[in-house]
């Protein structure tokens, strides 16, 4: 029978979603995380392995000559070294476009949370503060409407399209920066422009690039000096597009007007960072992809990728 063995089940699937779907084909062994010294053991003699953030390095590759198979939970794979994979002929599959939905969403919720402090403004009222009230009513923050105001999207792929149709959905401008349209362009009222034009003229940037040489640190000193005095900063992307001190210097100093971040450099993120603290940022736990529905359509998915390799028609394969 088929070994398989997932390394770091729990973020996926904390006890709310069942494996049984890829215990069907064959014995599975999950565990909840692995460190790095146990890597290597506990994939054994096993066929195939699934992971979401454990890295499965070249040496790991050589010391299990078994593995043919690798899944990974999520959508990026940097954590996989491909190439060696390649050489030694395992199929690597990743889990595409599950959480294009969910992401979006969170973006979202990160900027009308930045708009009306509602989290803040619900406890002041549990505390007192509106019964309290000479009047019918208060507010503790500046509040601010989205309407007319323009969203710059660094990256169109499916996510940033999501947000696009968002955007326009509450009355926003939108302008897009991407690799594959040519500046000028105009599509379904969103209208191409360089990255630097959308620094310059967007009231709201939100990052939806790949990680890249290219694009790591996007986000530094610099940029943030050529953007408007008061954007907001949306990152739901990858933490390294963001030099973290700066943006927390940028918001400190009034620059920007506020970041929401659902990433960081380090996850999770260290206690020193310069973003705990720095004004105006509000910073959620890497959770945009993590709705049941969306965990629900990852896992459907990773069984489909282990059931068409097995089947000898895979799909979703990140080193062809």
């Amino acid at each position: 029978m088929e070994k398989i063995v997932i390394l770091d089940g729990y973020a996926a699937n904390p006890g709310d979603l069942s494996w049984d779907g890829l215990g069907r084909f064959g014995e599975l062994t999950v565990y909840e995380r692995t460190a790095q010294q146990d890597i290597i053991p506990r994939i054994g003699d096993a066929g195939i392995v699934f992971t979401n953030k454990t890295p499965i390095t070249r040496e790991t590759l050589a010391a299990c000559p078994k593995l043919r198979f690798i899944g990974v939970l999520a959508t990026g794979y940097n954590i996989i070294d491909t190439q060696a994979a390649r050489e030694r002929g395992v199929v690597v599959c990743n889990v595409p476009d599950y959480s294009t939905g969910a992401v979006a969403q969170l973006v979202f919720a990160l900027l009308l949370e930045i708009c009306h402090h509602v989290g803040d403004h619900s406890r002041a009222v549990h505390k007192g503060r509106w019964s309290e009230s000479p009047d019918f009513c208060f507010w503790d923050y500046p509040l601010m409407e989205l309407a007319g105001k323009t969203m710059g999207i660094v990256g169109y792929g499916r996510i940033g399209k999501a947000v696009a149709r968002l955007a326009q959905a509450f009355g926003m401008k939108v302008m897009a920066a991407s690799r594959s349209a040519a500046p000028g362009r105009e599509e379904d009222g969103v209208r191409f422009v360089t990255r630097e034009e959308l620094l310059r003229d967007a009231d709201v940037v939100t990052l939806h690039c790949p990680l890249t040489p290219e694009t790591q640190g996007l986000i530094n000193r610099e940029s943030i000096g050529t953007m408007k005095k008061g954007a907001i900063l949306i990152n739901t992307g990858r933490g390294p597009l963001v030099v973290e001190k700066d943006l927390a210097e940028a918001l400190n100093e009034g620059r920007l007007y506020a970041a929401g971040l659902d990433v960081a450099t380090r996850e999770p993120l260290p206690k020193d960072s310069p973003l705990i603290g720095a004004k105006n940022c509000f910073i959620t736990p890497h959770i945009a992809w993590a709705p049941l529905e969306t965990r629900q359509r990852l896992l459907r998915i990773t069984e489909d990728n282990l059931r068409l390799f097995l089947e000898g028609r895979p799909v979703n394969v990140v080193n062809p």
